[in-house]
């Protein structure tokens, strides 16, 4: 089943059940996808891919406010737990990424095939490593990574 077809299914599911939580994130998900297909130069489908990817990035986006509203302290909790069950349900429908040690496995290949011991090196290692496997790593996780074993941190 297409992951359009999966969210309309939860949607009408939440929507019988009167599941808000549930509701909200499916409906922005939506709004985020017609917003990909109206920008300037979009060429494609609307298919898993474009689902995918735009789950991928507001995720992205979410987790980063949910550690602002970590951040607020008390104030911020509501708002960084809904964020994070926001994060948690739509994590099906996310590419999956390798864990941390298997990055860093990638990252001391990348280290020894380019032959980098300067930290003036990371941005190359870094771009090493994100052509090499593309969508399977994370980018924050692998730039954190090539600065560690590089001691540019």
């Amino acid at each position: 089943m297409a992951i359009h077809e999966e969210l309309a299914a939860e949607l009408k599911e939440a929507i019988r059940a009167r599941d808000r939580r549930r509701m909200d994130v499916i409906r922005q998900v939506e709004t985020e996808v017609a917003r990909a297909r109206t920008e300037p130069g979009f060429r494609g489908d609307v298919d898993d891919a474009l689902y995918r990817r735009v789950i991928s990035a507001y995720c992205k986006k979410m987790d980063k406010a949910r550690l602002e509203f970590e951040a607020a302290g008390e104030r911020g909790r509501p708002q960084a737990e809904k964020l994070a069950w926001e994060i948690e349900y739509l994590g099906r429908w996310q590419p999956q990424t390798l864990d941390e040690a298997a990055t860093r496995d990638l990252v001391r290949a990348a280290i020894a095939e380019l032959g980098a011991a300067d930290p003036k090196m990371a941005g190359r290692v870094i771009g090493h490593v994100m052509k090499a496997a593309g969508s399977t790593v994370d980018g924050a996780l692998v730039n954190r990574l090539v600065r560690e074993e590089l001691g540019a941190g």
